[in-house]
């Protein structure tokens, strides 16, 4: 299984730093279609939006093929919620019938939309994401509920 998990982690480090690089040079003009209209403010905001995804993008690969065994599951998550924060752009692009990347038809751009799930899950469970969160998640509640009983001791004086 650990091999799995590591072939999944390397394709997804490769993959994200091929749509990165993607990003800054070669299709810099179809990633502009992917960035949901509500966020085009102006050609060079949406300029902007494309070349600062595709420089994180390039981080969070990197991340997956270098940090996988000291740092994976923090890689994992952030690029498992990278995922989930532009999944807004493949609605977009399916609502707005946008053609791109060899999706030219909304059945096509319907099916693009499951696979983002999918991403989400491989990000997560090559790396051991979930149960990172899952750690976070429960120190941060801790932390909370230590604040509202400190706070409340002291305010009950």
């Amino acid at each position: 299984m650990k091999y799995i998990k590591a072939f999944f982690k390397v394709l997804l480090g490769l993959f994200m730093l091929f749509a990165g690089i993607s990003h800054l040079t070669v299709a810099r003009e179809e990633f502009v279609a992917q960035v949901p209209v509500w966020i085009q403010f102006t050609p060079g905001f949406t300029d902007f939006v494309v070349l600062a995804s595709g420089v994180v993008e390039v981080l969070l690969g990197l991340s997956m093929l270098i940090l996988w065994k000291e740092k994976g599951g923090w890689a994992g998550a952030a690029l498992a919620i990278f995922y989930l924060l532009i999944f807004p752009g493949n609605i977009n692009q399916y609502v707005e019938h946008i053609n791109a990347f060899g999706l030219d038809t909304d059945q096509a751009r319907l099916i693009r939309l499951f696979f983002q799930p999918v991403l989400i899950f491989l990000a997560l469970w090559s790396t051991g994401g979930w149960k990172t969160i899952k750690q976070w998640w429960a120190r941060m509640v801790i932390r909370t509920m230590r604040f509202i009983i400190t706070w409340h001791a002291g305010g009950s004086g």
